[in-house]
């Protein structure tokens, strides 16, 4: 739905060459114009008008100096730097364009009639006056000469099968008739055909078609060839086929004209030379002819270039060229340049730009030239409320095409309506007016402006249907009177700046752009070089200044853009604009350089980009850098700012005030897609404003979670819900709201607020949010009308966190009791059916069960498919129980084990049995004994049997307590005892009370296993103080370290120096023993180390020297491998992984080995001398009490030998640390600091 937008033409100045133009061509490398006259070659510049080379023709006589001379063809060679050209008289000359010079590469006695280089300048193809093809090399070396008229077909000849004979094959809608009718015979070429061979090439060189006149018939026939000049393919017989041939060059389409009986026809045919499609001239038979039809690089355009038959009163004919283009398979006409009737104003050659695809270059009879720019532009209406239609207008000749999007989307080719004018459009443009951005204005070819507005029909027809979208009607039209000298573009935008100000404005330089924004009333201007001007146009005198940013420095386009927009980034205005090579810009600054289209609506800016994807942005968050760091972007899981669209979408509008973006894909059907960015901003301005109702239509056409209502403002939702509930007015969408509650906060995850918005977070009343909303919508819809939200209030019950169904099924039992007497109530089927939806059938029969309720269960019963013979006996066998045992054994079915013994403990003392088994069973002992008296037997055997459970749990003192509370001490002794409680276990014996003896042994016992625990000074306690027995007593102290108690207890009971002196002895000799064990390993480990360093030192360098330098596995031997960097095993297990790290270091530690030779010896040894050094100064504490004791009893020179020892053994081991943990060492055994001692 594009349009094409005249951008700028450029006319050069006249000059009068001698003759006329004949041929001309586009130099691709500087722009300058070749022309070729009857007289000379001339290159020149149109920008400027200047000649920059020139060469006569008639002087070496290439062509006759009478000026009957004709150039067939002109072809600039870049490689070769010249031009060369073809003289009707047989002549290949080439052009020098550095020394002017001209030489004959060539000549053909019969002469020429055309000439045509290949696309990759690498063959030429020259048609002779005896009808034949010379195929050259660049070099002009020749190929081959063949006959353009051929016998056969080609190599591409039709195979038939001889399945039947036309006549009996199926002719579609011309029926049986088309089987009788007769092949009419084809009738030769109109007359002012001039009988010229034309030859195109396609687009990659690989074949060449020729259209020439038939000996034969005297039509016209194409002949497709090959790269080596043979022929392909012959096209049918074409009655009415014209001169105009050209190849599309990014396809196999054939381009060519047909004159039918009633139309005009611009004709396809395929390689193989069948015809395929064609589409209608605007112009009657006999009217007007072409001359030439011309693709533009791109494929994107067809130039028609005609001419009226029939002169005027003058005698002189009007000249036209057209641009079209092609979308869902309708060819539109974009650009109608009409060049009157003057001779001399008479186009003679036209070109497109090699380079620029829409850049279309024409010279005239009297050596002007014109160089058209044309642009891709989308017209669409510029207005930002909902007053706006988001009309888009597409241009087809007289006709524009408008669709309202904001009412329907109608592909392309139809529309919601169209305007037919009375000369072909080639412009149009929409009012920058609040409140009337509906209305726009047409500029055809003949000058005319045509304004179209809003009119006053009716809101439907005469035929009673309503009409959804109304057509603009004419409002006023005038004609702009254009100067034939006057800049096309000029008269363009003097038209545009009528419409908006009414005020004409001298701006300094060629306008290729112009836009306003409604909101700030800005008007920006670009010109042709990419600056950029700002239109005061609100003062008394309009004028014009330079764009400059808050700073005050001047702001320009790096290059021209072929579409701009004003929007706002951060406050500061801004101009973007979008270049022929998708690069977007914001002032001077690149945004983003793979972007297809763009579009501004209500602060947003949406993008599709060549990646396939639709960006939305609001704008008001980004600074102009953080807009750029965007777009470089690709984007997160959960960016709302991202989607993913069909590959080449390009937007064709965005409809304001609303979450549509409608899409073009590049075969030219539309797509509406709703950008997630605009749905949840257009969401959070609803729910602003309370639009419940709209918010929550749009979320489920759309799939946004409802979640949303509340989470966007949890304090305004709960304020206002009876507004929600008033709005929504159905009870379908209340449930629907509610079904789909959970405790995620959707704010934060699934739609995260933009940076600007105030988040609201949910109130902090502990209660979570699902529980919150059911309850304060149930409460407000029994307020509001119990009967009518029945259903929707049983849907509050069931949907909490907790269901609470009881109450649910109570209020459907509730119903079956009183059925309510108002209109639109719901029963109590209904309602038990709707619970049904909502609601397992086995876990709503199992919660009726539960209400004890036997009518509710049957009810529940009869609405389900369970089969009566199921549950009836079941409820007749609970019928006829007690109370509290019926509640017993529905609670045991339910496995509600809790309430059950609590039922079974109101049974009496005849259930006791039962109640002490499921109290086992379901290990219920903590409420159990809650429910029995502190002093009855059932507690007493409650307790015995938790006893036993704890006994069975490894908790024996739990046990022995709870045993020794309810009077059993003998098991509370036995229990105490194994847990090893020696305390309890004491003051227990002493209250049984245990004899002297039996005492005794219980301590020695006791002592025992708390030596095997290692607790020495309990153990020596028991034996002092129970067992009466000192010395075990003190050598349990000394076993422990605990020289002091030892000592006291020696002095209290002994007072014999021997006995001082044996212990003091034997501390010094165990602990002088363990040190020097300690020493010999460390000594040992260490020299260990320096072995295996050295070897695995010694097989790197072996390495080196066998594979050089850069050997790959050098490494493998280094100090900074598995030595020296701590790298582990080459062995993946997912387990450890996964383990705390705790178990990781212990499952580290089970891969090192102390066994020579392992493949980590070096670190075991490391970790071995480190737990050896930790142990050895934790002795510290140790020997400072054995000192203090040595030293105490004179005992100095003992005490001397093993300080010097011990400080021998700590001085050696601190000396080791940098050997065994050099600097830079990067390992998980880090070395051991050691205090030295004092």
């Amino acid at each position: 739905m594009r349009n094409l937008k005249l951008l700028k033409s450029l006319r050069s100045s006249k000059r009068q060459g001698p003759g006329s133009p004949q041929c001309f061509s586009v130099r691709a490398d500087t722009g300058s114009l070749l022309i070729a006259s009857q007289y000379s070659i001339t290159e020149y510049d149109p920008r400027t008008g200047q000649v920059a080379s020139e060469a006569s023709l008639t002087a070496d006589s290439f062509l006759p100096e009478d000026g009957s001379g004709v150039v067939v063809g002109l072809q600039d060679l870049a490689e070769l730097e010249s031009a060369c050209l073809a003289t009707a008289s047989g002549d290949v000359v080439l052009f020098n364009l550095n020394t002017c010079q001209l030489e004959c590469v060539g000549s053909v006695d019969s002469g020429l009639t055309s000439m045509s280089w290949s696309p990759d300048e690498e063959l030429v193809i020259l048609t002779t006056g005896q009808e034949t093809i010379i195929m050259m090399t660049k070099d002009f070396e020749p190929i081959t000469e063949v006959g353009i008229h051929q016998d056969d077909f080609g190599e591409g000849k039709f195979i038939t099968v001889g399945w039947g004979k036309k006549e009996t094959q199926f002719h579609g809608s011309e029926g049986k008739q088309a089987a009788q009718k007769k092949i009419q015979e084809v009738q030769p070429a109109v007359a002012w055909d001039d009988r010229r061979p034309r030859v195109t090439w396609r687009g990659d060189g690989q074949l060449f078609a020729v259209s020439a006149i038939c000996p034969q018939t005297g039509a016209r026939k194409v002949r497709v060839w090959n790269r080596e000049g043979v022929l392909q393919a012959t096209s049918e017989p074409i009655n009415g086929l014209e001169q105009a041939l050209c190849w599309k060059p990014s396809g196999s389409l054939i381009v060519s004209t047909q004159r039918h009986p009633n139309k005009h026809s611009v004709v396809f045919m395929e390689k193989n030379g069948l015809l395929h499609g064609d589409f209608t001239l605007p112009f009657s038979k006999d009217q007007a002819k072409v001359k030439e039809l011309l693709w533009n690089s791109d494929s994107t355009v067809l130039a028609v270039w005609l001419e009226d038959m029939t002169a005027g009163e003058d005698g002189q004919v009007n000249s036209h060229i057209q641009l079209w283009t092609v979308g869902n398979y309708h060819w539109y006409l974009k650009q109608s340049l009409d060049f009157g009737r003057d001779p001399l104003k008479a186009p003679v050659c036209v070109c497109w730009d090699p380079e620029r695809p829409l850049q279309l270059h024409v010279v005239s009879r009297s050596w002007t030239s014109i160089t058209y720019d044309w642009g891709w532009t989308t017209e669409r209406s510029p207005g930002l409320d909902a007053t706006d239609n988001a009309n888009v207008a597409v241009i087809d000749g007289e006709k524009i095409l408008v669709t309202s999007f904001r009412q329907c989307v109608v592909p392309p080719p139809m529309s919601s309506f169209e305007l037919q004018l009375t000369s072909p459009v080639n412009q149009v443009t929409f009012l920058c007016r609040p409140q009337r951005t509906n209305q726009l204005a047409a500029f055809a070819a003949n000058g005319q402006v045509s304004i179209y507005g809003q009119g006053g029909q009716a809101d439907k027809t005469a035929d009673g249907f309503r009409i959804v979208s109304r057509p603009l009607v004419l409002q006023k039209t005038f004609r702009y009177r254009m100067n034939l000298q006057e800049n096309y573009t000029e008269v363009i935008y003097r038209f545009l700046l009528f419409l908006c100000f009414r005020a004409a404005v001298e701006v300094d330089g060629v306008v290729v752009s112009m836009v306003h924004c409604s909101q700030t009333g800005t008007v920006a201007l670009q010109l042709e070089d990419g600056q950029i001007r700002k239109l005061l146009w609100d003062r008394p005198e309009p004028s014009v200044e330079d764009w400059r940013d808050s700073s005050g420095c001047r702001i320009n386009f790096p290059v021209p853009c072929i579409q701009t927009a004003l929007c706002s980034i951060s406050g500061q205005e801004c101009l973007l604009g979008l270049t022929d090579r998708s690069h977007l810009y914001a002032g001077d600054t690149e945004l983003a350089s793979n972007v297809c289209s763009f579009a501004v609506c209500n602060d947003f800016l949406l993008i599709t980009t060549h990646s396939h994807t639709c960006r939305c942005l609001h704008l008001s968050t980004f600074t102009v850098k953080g807009l750029q760091a965007a777009l470089a972007s690709d984007g997160g899981q959960n960016d709302e700012t991202l989607r993913r669209v069909e590959r080449g979408s390009r937007i064709v509008t965005v409809v304001p005030q609303d979450t549509r973006v409608i899409l073009q894909m590049p075969r030219g059907n539309l797509e509406t897609v709703h950008h997630r960015a605009l749905v949840l901003a257009q969401l959070r301005t609803w729910l602003d404003n309370l639009r419940f109702r709209d918010a929550f239509e749009c979320m489920r056409k759309l799939r946004i979670n409802l979640n949303l209502i509340y989470d966007h403002n949890p304090k305004v939702f709960l304020e206002k819900i009876q507004t929600f509930i008033t709005q929504l007015n159905s009870i379908n969408h209340i449930n629907l709201f509610l079904t789909e509650l959970k405790e995620e906060d959707t704010t934060s995850s699934m739609y995260p607020c933009p940076e600007s918005s105030s988040v609201q977070h949910q109130p902090a009343s502990g209660q979570k949010k699902v529980d919150v909303v059911c309850d304060a919508l149930r409460n407000a819809m029994e307020s509001m009308d119990p009967n009518k939200f029945c259903l929707s209030i049983l849907t509050a019950h069931v949907k909490k966190t907790v269901p609470e169904l009881e109450i649910a099924l109570q209020k459907v039992h509730e119903l079956r009791e009183n059925p309510p007497d108002a209109p639109g109530a719901v029963s109590a089927e209904e309602a038990l059916k709707y619970l049904l939806f909502l609601v397992n059938v086995n876990d709503l029969y199992e919660h009726s069960l539960g209400t004890y309720d036997f009518d509710l269960v049957l009810m529940v019963a009869e609405k389900s498919q369970k089969d009566p013979k199921e549950y009836l006996p079941f409820l007749n066998m609970l019928k006829s129980l007690e109370p509290n045992y019926q509640r017993y054994t529905i609670d045991k079915h339910l496995k509600r084990y809790k309430k059950a013994l609590l039922h079974l403990s109101k049974c009496g003392e005849e259930h006791f049995g039962e109640a002490l088994q499921l109290v086992k069973e379901q290990k219920l002992y903590s409420e159990a004994l809650k429910l029995y008296a502190a002093d009855s037997v059932h507690y007493k055997a409650l307790s015995c049997a938790y006893a036993e459970h704890l006994v069975e749990q490894q908790q024996a003192e739990q046990a022995g307590l709870l045993l020794w509370r309810c009077g059993e001490p003998v098991r509370a002794l036995q229990a105490f005892a194994g847990s090893s409680s020696w305390r309890n276990a004491i003051c227990v014996a002493q209250q049984i009370p245990l004899p002297p003896d039996q005492l005794a042994l219980l301590a020695r016992d006791l002592a025992e296993k708390l030596t095997e625990q290692r607790r020495y000074a309990d153990a020596a306690l028991l034996l002092d103080q129970y067992a009466k027995d000192c010395e075990e007593a003190i050598l349990a102290l000394i076993t422990g370290a605990v020289w002091e108690e030892a000592l006291r207890l020696v002095s209290k009971e002994m007072k014999v120096t021997p006995h001082k002196t044996f212990c003091l002895s034997l501390a010094v000799s165990t602990q002088t023993v363990f040190l020097e064990a300690q020493v010999a390993t460390f000594t040992r480990h260490r020299t260990r180390l320096a072995v295996v360093r050295e070897q695995k030192e010694k097989a790197r360098l072996d390495m080196l020297d066998e594979d050089g330098p850069d050997c790959p596995d050098a490494e493998l031997y280094s100090e900074a491998s598995s030595v020296m960097t701590g790298s582990k095993y080459s062995h993946s297990n997912s387990r450890i992984s996964s383990r705390s790290s705790k178990n990781r270091r212990k499952a580290e530690r089970k891969k090192l080995s102390l066994k020579e030779g392992s493949p980590m010896e070096d670190r075991a040894l490391m970790y071995a001398l480190g737990e050896i050094i930790t142990t050895v100064d934790k002795m510290r504490e140790e020997v400072h009490n054995l000192l203090k004791a040595l030293v105490l009893f004179q005992f100095d020179k003992q005490a001397a030998k093993f300080q010097l020892s011990y400080e021998e053994a700590l001085q050696m081991m601190e000396a080791a640390v940098p050997e065994v943990w050099p600097e830079g060492l990067h390992n998980s055994q880090a070395p051991v600091n050691i205090q030295p001692y004092q």
